[in-house]
């Protein structure tokens, strides 16, 4: 789950070619290793072919070392507040890959969840 970083101290996530102050990365940092704060969330009951129903999303904020990066993403639980903190989860598949209209072996299946914090 890495995010790119640029000579201005900033960072993206997904990462970006050119950054917010139009430069190129200078490197990336594994967001993994960081837990980060629900800022909003969702359950969506409507969902494409082959993701869990219903699928809660998550919009996260992290903050690595003073410089804020949101990420988007699956929680692990239906069970989430706006405040909570979570942490990255590796998740071999987050949909079913037989399940759409494209080919299993032209797409990554994987990423991360976001798992509440105890």
């Amino acid at each position: 789950m890495d995010a790119a970083k640029y000579p201005d101290g900033s960072l993206t996530y997904p990462p970006h070619p050119i950054g917010p102050g139009g430069e190129a990365p200078v490197g990336t940092v594994d967001l993994s290793e960081y837990t980060a704060e629900v800022i909003t969330w969702t359950t969506s009951t409507a969902t494409p072919p082959g993701v869990r129903e219903p699928n809660t999303l998550a919009i996260v904020e992290f903050d690595v070392d003073g410089e804020p990066v949101r990420a988007i993403g699956q929680v692990t639980t239906d069970e989430v507040e706006t405040g909570d903190t979570v942490r990255p989860v590796y998740c071999a598949e987050l949909r079913e890959p037989g399940a759409g209209i494209r080919e299993p072996e032209s797409q990554a299946w994987d990423g991360f969840r976001f798992e509440p914090v105890e």
